[in-house]
């Protein structure tokens, strides 16, 4: 099997770290909305991915997270009266029926990231004393300049990284680029004890590595697949990068970094003001779930796909025919 590592930019054998066993550790949902079918088409190239592995006789241990704490789902909370804790619920709900019926396998491990806690403020704790990290007055911040090889992965400049518009002015970072490992608590937000530093909660980038260390890597020596949808490559998986690898015993973090393409709905991309999104339990409720498998199948994985309602229309066509071949293939091996 041949994969395009990100890491590498290029198209590699995939040979596993540790004979016979294979780890994948990918991105999950952020449950602060409902999924759409750009999630889906995520999750699905990652469970086929799984299927083939485990046909060719490989043992895989896989896990895909719960970001069930982050500023999205606090927000979300506050707008509709309800606890971030009701959010995630309801809505990572409709999105693990949605993958049963999609046909998903189950994960073989679904952290939480609120049930890591002791974890991330270890790995917090490491990376203050080894300068990685800095305290500020509101919350710790990892100091991008301690790694030289920020920016690796997205194959970007560190100084264009700096100069760029988009990266907000905080007068309490060091850098513009350093991303928060801790927000100390506010009013109203869910906190939890950290001494001695201070109540608060995780950032969303320091979950996943202290996760994927707890599940997969517990010796530092790396695991074999990252994976996530390409728009996570950064500054998400930079940052993941960057926390994990300095305290690690033979970095890198992954092996392979595998990232699925977008999804357009109907040329543009699936947002609410533009009028095209439309819930992913909603859309698979009106088509056959195996149609859609099988329209992600016929568009490369790494490719930005368009989908219209044309699409997975002659997709459930020609799901049709190749049903209707099997069933004469088998009527006539069977002498029926």
């Amino acid at each position: 099997m041949r994969l395009y590592n990100t890491r590498t930019r290029s198209v590699e054998d995939f040979v596993p770290m540790r004979d016979g066993d294979v780890r994948i550790y990918v991105c999950g949902l952020t449950p602060s909305a409902q999924a759409h079918l750009g999630h889906a088409r995520s999750f699905l190239f990652f469970d086929v991915l799984r299927r083939y592995l485990k046909h060719r006789g490989y043992r895989v241990t896989y896990v895909q997270n719960v970001t069930d704490v982050d500023d999205r789902s606090i927000n979300e909370a506050k707008e509709t009266g309800e606890t971030y804790r009701d959010v995630v619920i309801r809505y990572y709900g409709e999105f693990k029926d949605a993958m049963r019926t999609l046909g998903v396998m189950p994960y073989d491990y679904e952290p939480y990231a609120t049930e890591y806690i002791a974890e991330i403020q270890a790995m917090i704790a490491k990376l203050i004393t080894a300068g990685h990290a800095y305290v500020a007055p509101e919350g710790i911040y990892y100091r991008v300049a301690s790694f030289a090889r920020y920016g690796e992965l997205s194959n970007r400049n560190v100084e264009e990284l700096e100069s760029g518009a988009r990266i907000e002015v905080d007068e309490q970072k060091e850098d513009p680029l350093d991303f928060a490992l801790w927000k100390f608590a506010k009013p109203g937000e869910p906190s939890w004890l950290f001494e001695p530093h201070g109540d608060g909660r995780p950032g969303w980038h320091i979950e996943c590595s202290a996760m994927a260390a707890a599940l997969l890597d517990a010796d530092g020596t790396g695991i074999d697949i990252h994976g996530g949808g390409a728009d996570l490559i950064f500054p998400h998986h930079e940052n993941e990068i960057a926390q994990s690898e300095p305290l690690m015993q033979r970095p890198p973090m992954a092996n392979f970094w595998v990232h699925g393409g977008l999804l357009l709905f109907d040329n543009r991309k699936m947002a609410k003001s533009l009028g095209n999104f439309e819930p992913l339990a909603d859309l698979v409720a009106r088509h056959d779930p195996q149609a859609i498998r099988w329209l992600f199948l016929q568009t490369g994985y790494r490719k930005v796909m368009n989908f219209t309602e044309e699409s997975i229309g002659a997709a459930a066509q020609g799901l049709a025919r190749i049903k209707s071949a099997y069933r004469t293939l088998s009527q006539a091996s069977s002498g029926v």
